[in-house]
């Protein structure tokens, strides 16, 4: 089965920034639902079907770049499931753009990014 993730891009400056964007609204939500939030509840707060906010990590790719993505090694997201987490997030309006992908894919892209911009810094440097 092949794992999915979504690179969202939005105005934070860090990982933290970025991973409260995600959750806050879902905690809001939950609070307004059920009056009170406790940490163990993130695995309680569906944010589609079959998907918990404590089970979506943050990654920083790069200024104002992310990746959202399970943590959960027994539970990667599935397509469906990335799209249903897209939905939802695009409901929340945290994130200026929203992108569903496959996982090895974003690795990839972004390792050629990295690849890239240093060979540019390198060239810069001899210059």
């Amino acid at each position: 089965m092949r794992e999915y993730c979504l690179i969202v891009e939005g105005a934070y400056l860090t990982e933290s920034d970025a991973e409260h964007a995600l959750r806050d609204p879902f905690i809001e939500d939950w609070v307004e639902e059920n009056g009170h939030f406790k940490i163990h509840n993130m695995n309680e707060i569906q944010v589609t079907a079959g998907v918990t906010l404590g089970s979506l990590g943050v990654i920083m790719l790069d200024e104002r770049l992310f990746e959202i993505a399970s943590v959960d090694e027994t539970h990667p997201l599935t397509e469906l499931k990335a799209k249903g987490v897209a939905e939802a997030l695009r409901r929340q309006d945290m994130f200026d753009e929203i992108e569903v992908k496959p996982r090895d894919e974003a690795e990839a892209e972004l390792a050629q990014t990295e690849s890239t911009s240093d060979s540019e810094s390198s060239d810069e440097q001899t210059n």
